[in-house]
């Protein structure tokens, strides 16, 4: 039906957005609908990384001292994990022309450690050029939710790491960036809010992912 063409998709948005279910459910729709894809995540994907990502999300305070990373030991470790994930996985998908669907991607870099943690941006630009190369996502979904939504959505949670435990007002510096980058480029970037749990939104998503994808077959 479709021409064999790779194709980047990332879903971004603060903890308690829903990106991680819609980009799952998104993932076995489009599978079933016959599309050679592959599912992933960061910090994370493949087994190295997942274990830079354990580190980052479980083993980032010690609970018995003071001590913590430091913020560019932080923003480094998502790097690596990064760098492992492209040359391993999305990298080789990509040359193999699958549709990549990745859970967070560099939009949550900026949002979180440039905008929350104040790292500087060119720290990571520098760093981006030598592990990304042209890599880009042609589609990204930015979800938004209303942050007191959000909470309640993480306070289900059965298990939690250090992200679903920060203020209110980190969530809402976070989500302000994703919206801030997102209106940069409305081109790749395409935002819905996810606030009333409506299953609309799935098919939103899919028909986006159509239109993008039948555009990107014209152009080639």
């Amino acid at each position: 039906m479709y021409k064999k063409k790779a194709f980047f998709i990332t879903f971004e948005g603060i903890e308690g957005s829903g990106k991680s279910y819609l980009s799952k459910r998104f993932y076995k729709k489009i599978k079933r609908m016959g599309f050679k894809t592959i599912y992933t995540r960061e910090p994370g994907g493949t087994l190295r990384a997942e274990r830079i990502r354990n580190i980052i999300l479980k083993d980032y305070f010690n609970n018995k001292s003071k001590e913590k990373f430091d913020k560019y030991t932080d923003t480094l470790l998502y790097l690596a994990a990064r760098n492992e994930h492209i040359k391993n996985k999305i990298g080789p998908a990509m040359s193999e022309k699958k549709i990549v669907i990745c859970d967070r991607f560099t939009d949550s870099t900026t949002a979180y450690q440039v905008y929350g943690k104040k790292v500087n941006y060119k720290f990571i630009e520098n760093i981006h050029k030598q592990i990304l190369g042209n890599l880009k996502p042609n589609l990204t979904f930015v979800l938004r939710v209303k942050i007191s939504k959000a909470l309640k959505r993480m306070n289900k949670r059965k298990s939690k790491n250090r992200y679903d435990k920060l203020s209110k007002s980190f969530y809402t510096r976070a989500q302000n960036a994703f919206i801030k980058i997102a209106k940069k480029n409305t081109k790749r970037y395409f935002m819905i809010d996810n606030s009333k749990d409506s299953n609309n939104v799935e098919n939103i998503i899919l028909n986006k992912f159509i239109m993008s994808y039948q555009n990107a077959n014209r152009s080639s």
